[in-house]
């Protein structure tokens, strides 16, 4: 599809962690005659969505393959480590990497960090999801490091986490396929960067748009146009100011 199509619908996915209801509530009232798609998808496999032209756009998190994909970052997560209740990191406002070195931390397989080296002690073996790390934190079996947004989609009453210093962060952007960038995806862009309703920056213009603009152009009168030559000479110079003064008297 080109940027000139405009599609009956928008198909937005978002990973595990993102909350896109705002952006969703502000497009069903600008567009109300365009259904928006939303799908949570695994944050591993929304790049290949993306470009199977299965999505119009994705919130995503970065890195993604910029020379195929066209990226907003929007913002930058607080890294957390979730612990139980009673682990002793709890009695801290904050967390440092070292104050996990007896712990072992859990890196499941879907984990967002980039990780140049790992904290604490490795598991045995690496959880397949975030959600079964989880499940391993709950039975007291070690501790897993995490975006905070997905500390929070996983809350356990049984479980709480602390900000973790000098620790990889993760970054959310909204990405879609460079080929495609079409006008429902300028309208989703315009939506997450906080554009007004009438706002056109970041628009393609439509042929009969601009036709109407140079016609509009023409009709209008330009300032001091006909008040300007009601002042002037023949000659296009400024007309004389009569003299004021006192009469001279005659002689």
């Amino acid at each position: 599809m080109t940027g000139s199509e405009v599609s009956p619908s928008f198909r937005l996915v978002y990973v595990p962690g993102v909350m896109p209801d705002k952006w969703v509530r502000v497009w069903n009232e600008r567009l109300p005659d365009v259904p928006l798609t939303l799908t949570q998808v695994p944050a591993t496999t929304a790049q290949g969505l993306l470009l199977g032209g299965d999505a119009d756009a994705g919130l995503v998190r970065l890195p993604v393959d910029r020379t195929v994909l066209s990226a907003i970052p929007l913002y930058t997560e607080q890294t957390v480590v979730v612990v139980p209740r009673d682990h002793l990191v709890t009695a801290v406002d904050t967390v440092s990497l070292e104050d996990l070195a007896d712990d072992i931390v859990l890196h499941p397989l879907d984990d967002v960090l980039a990780w140049e080296s790992l904290p604490g002690r490795p598991a045995l073996e690496r959880p397949a999801t975030t959600a079964d790390a989880i499940e391993l934190v709950a039975a007291g079996i070690g501790v897993l490091v995490v975006p905070l947004s997905l500390a929070r989609l996983h809350h356990r009453k049984d479980l709480t986490h602390r900000p973790l210093v000098a620790a990889p962060e993760s970054s959310v952007a909204l990405a879609w396929p460079e080929a495609a960038t079409t006008e429902r995806v300028e309208d989703f862009i315009g939506i997450v960067r906080g554009r007004t309703v009438n706002s056109t920056r970041g628009r393609t213009r439509q042929p009969a748009q601009e036709k109407r603009e140079r016609s509009g152009a023409r009709k209008q009168q330009p300032a001091g146009g006909s008040a300007g030559r009601s002042r002037r000479g023949a000659t296009g110079g400024t007309a004389k100011t009569p003299r004021r003064g006192k009469p001279r008297r005659r002689s």
